[in-house]
């Protein structure tokens, strides 16, 4: 019978290399090798492989040598074995005290050497080889075991350096400390990616404590990235130059995966390597830089190519493909956006320098009132989604419920329907799977479904008739406003019955409309109702703060002010309600967006007019590049945007920039800075503008414009006071720059695009950027937002540094503005101009924020998107405000958020602004409106 010669540890435990229990080591205490060696023997210690010292046994060594021949030899019986092992160790044992000598140490294995020749002297060959085997198995395996712990330890040595890196010259943070918290959970054998992933779930709960550990945390997400991106493109980590490298090899990968415009080859690598700045990436904050690991870096099945300005490049690139002159303007716009000086609307970051590069933000559509148009123009929707555009569509040509339709002679379903399967559409096309369908409905509010229309995002009533999931909004003309001051009829018309009406605005829409009705007097139109007005007016406000839609949009600000009303019509708003372009049946309107972040234009404590001119110079350059580059889902969006060349600049982190200034959103002084600041970007786009059409030539609709008759935005305030009446105008008109140079300039060069200004949400990239959204107050000091990159926690920084210099912040006060949803207004020892600075959005009357959007108004030639914030809304306030809206000349309003039920009692209200112009609107008393509910809607993403 054969058996195996190997000795196998758990039939010979006792046989492992060390031949010795395992103990203590040895004190000066220990005076015998052990309890039953005779104490004439002279004392001998063991020498183990971790240098500790342990007394030697004969009794040990005589059970592993029993154990290893039992396990390897058969033909022994257990008294002959125990016989042949206590022989073998004796012999050991005298041999060794004959070979010590003086000494009284011996190394662990000399005496494994003495096992094997004890083993040989026998005759036990066998034994003998199949130990010689076991040694160096155990051997190789500690030699692996070793390297491991070494490979391992020097992991986490590099982990300790890394958190080093990534705490340097940011104050308040420990790598210590994070280092200590992380490693209790790492594990043997842990690779780098989970001890990054490990070391960010450690961060994460810490930035509430100290808001720097947001940008630790970017920095460890930034290692982890370029670990990726060195497996993704094969090259070394290490290497000196690996940034540059990392981007060579990022454009050829990306070209030869066809991921890439392949007009890329036409750059010199060379010299746009030279101009990558790797410190701007020292710049992300970690909610800024998970959304671009996430959401915009290219990628190649599931791993990333790109590194951030690798990426920032890429764009610029993108944008710069039919420039005369690529790398210099490919640099000019990279800087721009590394810097975050600038940022590209989303679809342009997303898509730039693709073989599919669909750049433009919003789209707005009229649908004609036939089934083959409407469901035509549904098509239409479902493209443009899947290249992430965010839409806006014009219902109102489609007639009402009960009109007659004359190719079946049968009754119309109205509008209502076909929203429905509209917002279906919109759930089925999400944006190339990177966002969330989006849509806006718009219906003005002469049309007979208007009442079915406000109910569509009701929680209650016949699901077929409800969209949850797509937005709406009333397109008001100026005549409804003014009969709900005067408490007038309003009479409602199928579309089929009064067919130009949406053609109309201002004192010809009034005339039309005032005729029409005459006709139902003469019973000439059947199909109408007549509502009060302020009734209707009460069930469009109280469905506002009830569902949060419809939002109010204002047809006659936006047509009378429009620089293009010598070629078509504003029909609606966009997604967003800061796009007021013309639309037809054989025009798609199209808008490019960017946004200026304004506070980083502030520099001591003043707005740096030099850098903003630079910085608006260079982005009206790049939007205007997106017109030509663009890809066009739809025919019709090709030959408007050629044709009229949008572009909306907007702007960003107003709020951060009062911080800067330290001025207060609710303040004289804010309403002041909202309306210098816009001007003097509105002269710096409209100059950039008219200087690209100086070395292009101007768009081709421009003469007839505003424009051309040298009729700018702030001029248009006076063509909507002279149509409305000066008794429902309030806006302030006051200007400070030399505007008459610039229509000169404008006379002898003309427009590059037909519009050049839009304030949009920015959602997303102002959270790439780090700054505040928009024109937005801060929603809370603290609080954890959610999107589709997960939960973040965000923190006032400007807040926490002014209470580190009172001495004030400390996690028990943290906790304190968990509990006061991140207000200051109770905290005893805080300075009352610090209550007053970071007051949050619900903490200020929505006045201000109208005063401010009103000012920035008359300097832009579309919109913005404004959100009103109350925390109690009553109707008597609702109404206030929104009259004050429209009466200060505001083209459109964007969200009203508030508060749930459970947080009214911690808001308290806040005097409105007071102006000797503020319009004295009359009181919604009846009916009450419902109960109110929490509105605070999700972000809208689709534009920015």
């Amino acid at each position: 019978m054969q058996h195996d010669t190997q000795l196998r540890a758990t039939t010979s435990p006792d046989l492992a290399p060390d031949l010795t229990p395992d103990s203590e080591p040895l004190s000066s205490s220990h005076l015998y090798t052990s309890s039953s060696a005779p104490t004439s023997k002279p004392l001998i210690f063991v020498i183990k492989r971790d240098g500790n010292l342990v007394p030697y046994s004969e009794e040990k060594i005589t059970l592993a040598i029993s154990k290893a021949i039992c396990a390897s030899d058969t033909d022994h019986t257990p008294s002959s074995t125990s016989v042949i092992a206590e022989q073998i160790s004796s012999a050991i044992s005298q041999r060794l005290l004959e070979t010590l000598l003086d000494r009284d140490k011996i190394n662990i294995e000399d005496i494994q050497d003495q096992v094997e020749l004890g083993l040989m002297r026998q005759g036990l060959q066998k034994v003998a080889r199949a130990y010689v085997l076991y040694r160096q198995q155990r051997s190789d395996r500690r030699a692996k075991e070793q390297e491991t712990h070494k490979s391992e330890g020097d992991e986490f040595a590099n982990t300790k350096s890394l958190l080093a890196f990534c705490c340097r010259n940011l104050s308040d943070v420990s790598p210590e400390t994070v280092y200590e918290l992380a490693r209790k959970n790492f594990y043997q054998g842990i690779n780098s990616k989970d001890i990054a992933t490990t070391l960010v779930m450690t961060l994460r709960p810490m930035i509430e404590n100290e808001p720097n550990y947001s940008f630790v945390a970017a920095r460890v997400l930034l290692h982890a990235l370029k670990q990726e991106v060195s497996e993704s493109l094969n090259i070394d980590l290490s290497t000196p130059n690996f940034y540059s490298q990392a981007f060579r090899e990022a454009i050829n990968h990306g070209l030869n995966c066809q991921l890439l415009d392949s007009r890329f080859t036409r750059f010199d690598l060379d010299t746009l390597t030279e101009a990558l700045d790797e410190q701007y990436d020292l710049q992300f904050q970690f909610l800024g830089l998970q959304t671009l690991y996430d959401r915009y870096l290219l990628h190649w099945q599931q791993q990333r190519l790109e590194l951030p300005q690798v990426f920032f490049m890429r764009v610029a690139m993108g944008l710069a493909l039919n420039e005369e002159q690529p790398n210099e303007r490919a640099i000019e716009f990279y800087r721009l956006l590394a810097s975050f000086d600038y940022m590209a609307s989303t679809p342009t970051l997303f898509n730039s320098g693709t073989i599919k590069p669909q750049l433009s933000s919003c789209y707005l559509t009229t649908v004609p009132d036939d089934l083959g148009g409407i469901y035509g123009s549904i098509k239409d929707n479902a493209l443009l989604s899947k290249w992430a555009g965010g839409l806006g569509n014009d219902w109102t040509p489609v007639r009402a419920l009960g009109a007659r339709i004359n190719g079946t002679n049968g009754q119309s379903q109205g509008v209502v329907p076909f929203l429905k399967v509209v917002n279906d559409t919109a759930v089925a096309v999400n944006q190339g799977g990177k966002r969330k369908g989006a849509v806006c409905a718009y219906l003005e509010t002469w049309h007979l479904d208007i009442e079915d229309f406000l109910d569509l995002r009701k929680n209650t009533g016949d699901e077929r008739r409800r969209t949850h999931d797509m937005n709406t909004s009333n397109w008001v003309p100026d005549l409804f406003m003014q009969r709900v001051f005067e408490d007038a009829q309003w009479t409602l018309f199928s579309p089929d019955d009064v067919p130009d009406l949406h053609e109309l605005s201002g004192k010809a829409f009034v005339e039309k409309y005032q005729y029409y009705e005459s006709l139902v007097e003469r019973n000439e139109i059947s199909l109408f109702k007549r509502v009060p007005a302020s009734d209707l007016w009460r069930k469009m406000l109280s469905m506002l703060f009830e569902t949060g839609h419809p939002w109010i949009t204002f047809k006659d600000a936006c047509n009378l002010r429009s620089p293009q009303q010598h070629s078509g019509v504003v029909h609606s708003s966009n997604l967003c309600t800061e796009i007021t372009l013309n639309t037809s049946d054989d025009e798609i309107a199209v808008c490019n967006l960017g946004s200026i972040n304004i506070a980083q234009h502030i520099t001591n404590g003043t707005l740096d007019l030099k850098r903003l001119k630079r910085s608006v110079s260079t982005a009206i350059r790049a939007l205007d590049n997106v017109i030509d580059i663009n890809y066009y889902a739809c025919p019709q969006s090709k030959k408007s945007n050629l044709r009229h060349r949008p572009i909306g600049l907007g702007m960003m982190g107003f709020q951060d920039a009062l911080y800067k200034l330290e001025i207060p959103y609710a303040s004289e002084e804010a309403v002041y800075f909202a309306d210098t600041s816009m001007e003097q970007l509105s002269y710096y786009a409209i100059q950039a503008s008219s200087e690209l059409a100086k070395e292009r030539g101007s768009y081709s609709s421009f003469q007839g414009s505003l424009w051309s008759q040298q009729i700018l935005p702030i001029d248009s305030v006076e063509l909507l006071r002279t149509a409305r009446g000066a008794e429902y105008c309030t806006f302030n008109c006051e200007r400070s720059l030399d505007w008459e140079l610039l229509k000169s300039q404008i006379s002898t060069h003309g427009m590059r695009n037909s519009n050049v200004m839009a304030i949009a949400p920015t959602a997303t990239i102002s959270n790439i950027v780090g700054v505040s959204q928009s024109i937005e107050p801060t929603y809370q000091n603290l609080y954890v937002k959610s999107n589709l990159s997960g939960e973040f926690t965000v923190v006032n920084t400007f807040l926490v540094d002014e209470l580190k210099k009172l001495g004030l912040w400390s996690s028990t006060l943290v906790n304190e503005l968990k509990r006061s949803d991140g207000s200051i207004r109770s905290f005893e020892g805080v300075p009352e101009k610090l209550k007053t600075l970071f007051a949050q959005a619900f903490e200020i009357d929505s006045h201000w924020l109208i005063e401010a959007a009103a000012r920035r108004q008359k300097w832009i030639d579309q919109a913005q998107s404004l959100n009103l914030y109350m925390a109690t809304p009553s109707g008597k306030q609702l109404d206030s405000l929104y009259k004050t809206a429209w009466s200060r000349g505001l083209k459109t309003t964007y969200y009203l958020r508030s508060l749930g039920a459970t947080h009214m009692e911690k808001n308290l209200d806040q005097p409105s602004p007071q102006s000797n112009d503020t319009p004295q609107p009359s009181v919604i008393d009846k009916p009450s409106p419902p109960s109110i509910c929490s509105i605070l809607e999700p972000d809208c993403e689709a534009c920015q």
